[in-house]
């Protein structure tokens, strides 16, 4: 039996002992009931270690709408759960089992219902078609929800960075760029299904885009994890050309309960402190 030593606080204790036990998983594909469980350990985590947004009437907005979509699109009957993290990072990811979590960073870059949905229907694509699982199988030297929190945020302690190798930490978080055609091509499938505008991603991508030319700094840590280039916008363009104008515009772009929702965001207060273990 192989002995493992760790050092450090207790809660990076904890955590790197759970990562180890989340790595005897990776020798062979996961089962779902193996699936759920490694992401409810990992958000466990996750929501240990960062700052969330607590307001009842968000959470309920973006857990009906991620519902929405989530129950167009899964034939597993998972139990899914969104969050949004606390965090002015411009980010989002998905954690085996139907575990989703949107920073309020991005969210605040949102115009429009289409352009939030087309980034849960991304994310919900990643846990439907088991990239997420497959991703975390990988993982065997870190501690996976901790990992993740220094990816999205970019709020690592020196304690928590000395832990985890954190230098290493793009690498683990970031899905193949196959991965990501994917989830865009099965999330705007969700999208469409809920009867919502598929165009919302195209303009969410050019967003980013756009804004990573003005304040690259801004958009590090999402281009770490999820790499958009100018290709992905010209598929998205051409998958929408294919169908009829007239039948794209019987969908839903934005709606009222949206705009209640983004009125209630602007009121949230400032952003909290750090992190710190």
């Amino acid at each position: 039996m192989r002995i493992i030593v760790v050092k450090g606080s207790g809660r990076i204790r904890r955590s790197l002992l759970l990562a180890a036990s989340l790595a005897t998983l990776a020798a062979c594909p996961a089962s779902q009931h193996q699936e759920v469980e490694m992401g409810q350990q990992s958000a466990a985590q996750v929501l240990q270690y960062l700052p969330m947004v607590h307001d009842v009437e968000i959470n309920r907005y973006i857990n009906v709408l991620g519902d929405s979509l989530a129950g167009l699109a899964d034939t597993r009957d998972l139990e899914w759960h969104f969050y949004v993290i606390d965090s002015p990072e411009i980010n989002a990811f998905a954690l085996p089992g139907g575990y989703i979590f949107v920073n309020r960073g991005l969210i605040e870059r949102v115009d429009s219902l289409d352009e939030l949905a087309s980034v849960i229907g991304h994310e919900i694509g990643h846990v439907t078609m088991r990239h997420s699982v497959k991703l975390q199988q990988k993982q065997q030297a870190a501690t996976i929800g901790m990992a993740l929190g220094c990816v999205l945020t970019r709020v690592c302690n020196a304690a928590a960075s000395e832990a985890l190798g954190i230098g290493a930490g793009a690498t683990f978080a970031a899905f193949s760029r196959d991965a990501e055609h994917q989830a865009d091509s099965v999330g705007m499938i969700y999208v469409m299904r809920a009867n919502i505008d598929p165009r919302g991603m195209t303009s969410m991508f050019e967003k980013l885009l756009a804004e990573r030319r003005r304040s690259p700094e801004k958009l590090e840590a999402w281009f770490t994890t999820h790499p958009i280039e100018e290709d992905r916008i010209s598929w998205t363009l051409d998958a929408i050309d294919k169908y009829d104008r007239r039948w794209l515009a019987g969908f839903t772009r934005d709606s009222p309960n949206f705009r209640k929702f983004k009125k209630r965001f602007e009121a949230l207060p400032p952003y909290p402190p750090q992190p710190t273990n």
